[in-house]
């Protein structure tokens, strides 16, 4: 199932991936279909140079972030440094974080911006996208997997704007809620009838080949710990949503959601074949295990797999780069060669590696108690 137009971009004419790479870093700022300004980067691949071939796409991985990041924050730029020696690299700002438009929804109409990468970083000529998300990012990661699908799931079609089914019901599809840059407007999916412009493609395709969700939730409303609880007070709060704004640098939208987005827990089904890893650690003091198991309980057990990490924290903050290193050596093999491995699910930790790699401090790093903190 599909979801519809994702981004306005000003485009240039179409690099080659080998010319994108010579050229460097680029920023840019986008458009989603909603009319939000994001902020976003391109890195290239710097993988070795015998792997930097005309004729060898290395793919790009698309970084979501947690609540309170942004793609300026050290603890992105670690994992995206990281994950350029396995493929070229696209990161943004969600809508409300860092020098983005818009307010935050907190993983709702975040997988615009998120479509609205992905769709550009296919602009520089790659075939195939995997996104990677954090926490909130990693709610948004799985509900654009199951929103924005290819059309023959091969990975080489544009995406299609088709209303969502789950158990037999739709569930949602974009409409024009006629929000703009301040953050007003109504939800950006409501239920009912598919619009007018339904299976129109999208110029590039917005969908995924690769997911990877990092610290997700499993379900809306979560209040089980004390983070999320504070998390709650400062998004639906007044005077929380001005600490949000003044002393974490984000800025919340004051409206409930209507109706209630399709939750992570119920969008995990809606991935297959795409392939998908679930990684979530034992000392993560957000979402206990629960919401892991019943991620990977959900997804199709074929084209799954859960790591579960004896020591590892939340989110971007938390993960070493030992642990970095795996997730981008994951994503890498499903962009190169998607079709070489099976992708079996895995209840258990990630082998002989997980201890290793999960809370190993990268030097010189210093965590920023507001980066990433997440709901």
């Amino acid at each position: 199932m599909r979801v519809g137009a994702a981004c306005d971009i000003a485009r240039a004419p179409r690099p080659g991936v080998t010319d994108s790479a010579q050229a460097g870093a680029v920023r840019r700022e986008l458009r989603t279909a909603d009319g939000v300004r994001i902020e976003a980067r391109y890195e290239p691949y710097a993988g070795r140079a015998a792997e930097r071939g005309a004729d060898r796409d290395p793919g790009v991985i698309v970084l979501a972030h947690g609540f309170t990041g942004s793609l300026d924050r050290p603890a992105l730029r670690r994992a995206a440094t990281a994950f350029t020696a396995h493929a070229a690299v696209v990161t943004f700002s969600f809508r409300g974080h860092g020098r983005s438009g818009g307010r935050s929804t907190v993983g709702d109409r975040e997988v615009l911006d998120l479509a609205a990468a992905v769709a550009w970083a296919r602009s520089f000529g790659h075939r195939r996208v995997a996104t990677v998300g954090f926490s909130m990012g990693g709610s948004v990661v799985l509900r654009h997997g199951a929103l924005h699908r290819a059309e023959h799931g091969d990975g080489h079609s544009a995406s299609y704007s088709r209303p969502v089914m789950h158990r037999g019901r739709t569930v949602a599809h974009p409409v024009d809620t006629g929000d703009t840059e301040g953050g007003t407007g109504t939800a950006a999916f409501r239920t009912g009838a598919p619009p007018a412009d339904a299976g129109a493609a999208v110029h590039g395709g917005t969908h995924a080949d690769a997911v990877v969700a990092v610290s997700a939730p499993a379900r809306w409303y979560y209040r089980g710990t004390a983070p999320m609880r504070r998390l709650h007070w400062a998004i639906q709060h007044p005077l929380g949503r001005l600490v949000s704004r003044y002393g974490l640098r984000t800025r919340v939208h004051h409206r409930d959601w209507d109706p209630v987005p399709l939750s992570p827990v119920a969008a995990a089904p809606l991935l297959a074949p795409v392939p998908l890893l679930v990684v979530h650690g034992d000392q993560d003091p957000y979402f206990p295990l629960d919401h892991p198991l019943a991620l990977a309980d959900a997804a199709h057990p074929e084209s799954s797999e859960l790591w579960l990490l004896p020591g590892f924290g939340h989110a971007e903050n938390s993960a070493g780069a030992a642990l970095l290193e795996q997730i981008g050596d994951w994503a890498a093999t499903r962009l190169r060669a998607p079709a070489a491995r099976p992708h079996h699910g895995s209840r258990d930790a990630h082998g002989p590696r997980a201890a290793d790699s999960t809370t190993e401090p990268t030097p010189g790093h210093t965590q920023d108690a507001t980066e990433g903190t997440d709901g």
